[in-house]
């Protein structure tokens, strides 16, 4: 299930967001439970292919959770109840933990490292690793923790220490905008063979960030627009 959790936004649609891909997710563990009952098993498959959202990276969670409701033989109102009840808040602390907290202190830490004179490849394998390190991790961990707990994931999940991690990267994405501001300000972009090609692919970045809408992340993508802006003039007098 948890290999299968990766595809889970694979057949995204309107009608049911990612309920096909959590469907296709938990099939193995309903193939297994249900293997000589093919009725109860068509029935459990079509209730999962309803809808359901989450953020993708905290989506295993429910599919371990789920999985472990089915197992002990909960009713299937009691295993909707607990999907719709976990959906909203899956998906907010998903989009404020890595959209607006991990992936931007890792773009801002591998700007950093260029601007400061390292290679440009260097940043982008430095974005990548520590980006996707973060976040198989946390994959793993809250797969984990829904086989773990069951209905009583919520529970834990407001005492964990993820959820108290908002707090700290949104503290280390403004330390490293602090550090990349000086960097661009004191024309260390110039330094690197492609200036304008850097400072233009900041600016796009930030276009593109500011039109996603989230008001989290406003003030870096200001931030963010405003060094590759500087960037982009000092590339053009030099």
């Amino acid at each position: 299930m948890f290999v299968r959790s990766f595809f889970i936004q694979g057949s995204w649609n309107y009608r049911s967001l990612l309920g096909a891909g959590f469907a296709f997710a938990l099939l193995p563990a309903l193939r297994a439970l249900y293997r000589d009952e093919p009725a109860q098993f068509d029935r459990a498959l079509e209730r999962h292919l309803q809808l359901f959202n989450s953020h993708p990276y905290l989506a295993p969670m429910a599919l371990g959770a789920v999985a472990r409701l089915e197992a002990e033989g909960e009713d299937a109102a009691v295993v909707e109840r607990f999907k719709a009840a976990v959906r909203g808040s899956l998906g907010t602390l998903g989009d404020r933990l890595v959209w607006a907290g991990w992936r931007p202190a890792c773009l801002l830490f591998a700007m950093t490292m260029i601007l400061a004179g390292g290679r440009w490849w260097l940043g982008i394998a430095g974005f990548l690793l520590l980006y996707n390190a973060g976040h198989l991790a946390l994959r793993v961990w809250a797969y984990r923790l829904g086989l773990r707990e069951g209905r009583h994931v919520g529970e834990r999940l407001r005492r964990s220490r993820i959820v108290r991690a908002q707090g700290g990267l949104a503290a280390a994405g403004a330390f490293l905008l602090g550090c990349v501001m000086p960097l661009a300000a004191t024309g260390a972009i110039v330094q690197t063979r492609l200036p304008l090609a850097w400072a233009g692919l900041a600016l796009a970045a930030g276009f593109l960030g500011a039109s996603r809408g989230l008001a989290t992340r406003t003030t870096v993508i200001l931030a963010l627009a405003g060094v590759a802006l500087l960037g982009l003039g000092l590339g053009i007098a030099s």
